[in-house]
């Protein structure tokens, strides 16, 4: 485990906008990623730029066809960060819309009866989509229950479930609630090897800014995310779906192009700030190593973010110089095992005997921001098992500091004993 060095990391950090203050509250460290992740520069830039635009796509004029431009760049573009060579991406509404719409479209395209299969772990866009669609097609929708103590669900969970007649099948990347990440090359090829036609969509909502999606080791037909929560902004989802899913029946328009998943006027906009985070993965690719290539640059720039991450969740958990790590303090409970390597950028815990709203308050007034989950619609799966009525959650991404953990742990020692 290596953090960046402070030259590299103070150069990352220039890169986002408000880094270290609120513009409402001042000065503060940001530990709320999974809420959404800090905004690049470039892309608060390249969304000002594009806002003041009047053209749309598709007119014959030179400003129609920049545009068309822009949007065939950023999908290029996303081919390397998502390491895809086929398939399609396209933008909707948020995240969750996009799952809905990718469940629902594989789900009325695929033949008769069979049934739709995920994972009590997954959030609840996924799940409710999948519950929904199943009910509207008339098959039964079928729940593998993750590890409660441990937060994940494994390639073996899924062959307990999966039969030849499974039509659709979902996958959670990372938790935002234990923080644990799937295998979903694994999970994917278990399903593929008992039902080879299943339509296969995975929720990469939460992994996507930790870098390393490798859509061609997956073998799957949708990876959804939301950019926000990957330096870009609100306003808009982000997705890419197989080659087979897109030429398969979906909403369009009457006599419109075959192939085509959008509906109205895209946000050029959006589209151009997605080139933004590539270009910024590339960036730091080169600065973390050697590659000839864009692709083997952001991976190089996804393991990099791995190695720095880990190394601030272990001192977040097992201490730092003189402070006791959050898995050391006898009166705090961590949500999944500290040393789990599944773990992404995210602890949950709780203080015994103390709420978990009044720590995060707590912590606000210290000028740490983090966030509570409670025991509902969107963490219940997970809390619920483990008898939690609700957690604090610190969330981190790779232009946090080993000092921003300091004050953490330095601050929480209050509830140690």
């Amino acid at each position: 485990m290596t953090e960046f060095s402070p030259a590299l990391l103070s150069e990352i950090r220039a890169r986002f906008a408000h880094v270290d203050a609120c513009p409402f509250s001042g000065e503060r460290i940001f530990f709320e990623n999974a809420g959404g992740a800090l905004t690049l520069q470039s892309v608060v830039a390249t969304s000002a730029k594009f806002a003041a635009i009047p053209d749309n796509q598709g007119r014959a004029n030179a400003g129609s066809k920049a545009l068309v431009d822009i949007i065939a760049k950023a999908r290029q573009d996303a081919c390397d960060l998502f390491h895809a060579s086929s398939g399609h991406f396209f933008v909707g509404e948020s995240g969750t819309e996009l799952l809905f719409r990718l469940i629902r479209n594989a789900a009325t395209a695929s033949a008769a009866g069979g049934d739709i299969v995920g994972s009590t772990v997954e959030h609840p866009a996924s799940r409710s989509a999948a519950h929904h669609w199943a009910e509207q097609t008339g098959r039964p929708y079928r729940a593998i229950a993750h590890d409660a103590a441990g937060g994940y669900v494994t390639a073996d969970s899924y062959a307990t479930l999966i039969t030849p007649h499974t039509r659709v099948a979902t996958i959670l990347h990372t938790s935002p609630v234990s923080g644990m990440g799937m295998d979903v090359g694994a999970i994917a090829a278990q399903i593929r090897a008992i039902s080879p036609e299943c339509y296969i969509i995975v929720d990469g909502i939460q992994h996507a800014a930790h870098g390393d999606i490798q859509i061609d080791q997956y073998d799957i037909d949708g990876y959804v995310i939301s950019p926000y929560k990957m330096f870009s902004r609100h306003g808009f989802g982000f997705a890419w779906i197989s080659d087979r899913l897109r030429a398969a029946p979906h909403e369009r328009l009457l006599n419109g192009p075959e192939d085509a998943w959008e509906f109205g006027t895209r946000d050029t906009g959006a589209y151009a700030t997605m080139s933004d985070v590539v270009a910024y993965f590339d960036w730091l690719g080169g600065q973390v190593g050697t590659a000839e290539t864009r692709a083997a640059r952001i991976n190089d720039a996804a393991q990099a973010i791995h190695a720095h991450e880990h190394a601030l969740i272990h001192a977040m958990l097992h201490g730092i110089d003189n402070l006791v790590g959050l898995a050391e303090m006898t009166n705090i409970d961590v949500l999944g095992a500290p040393d789990d390597p599944r773990r992404e950028g995210l602890v949950g815990f709780r203080v015994k005997g103390v709420p978990s709203a009044d720590v995060v308050d707590y912590l606000n007034d210290e000028g740490i921001r983090t966030h509570t989950r409670k025991a509902d619609h969107y963490s219940g799966n997970i809390l619920d098992p483990l008898g939690w009525d609700d957690c604090i959650r610190v969330s981190l991404c790779h232009y946090n500091t080993l000092d921003e953990v300091r004050r953490l742990l330095g601050t929480m020692a209050r509830f140690s004993d």
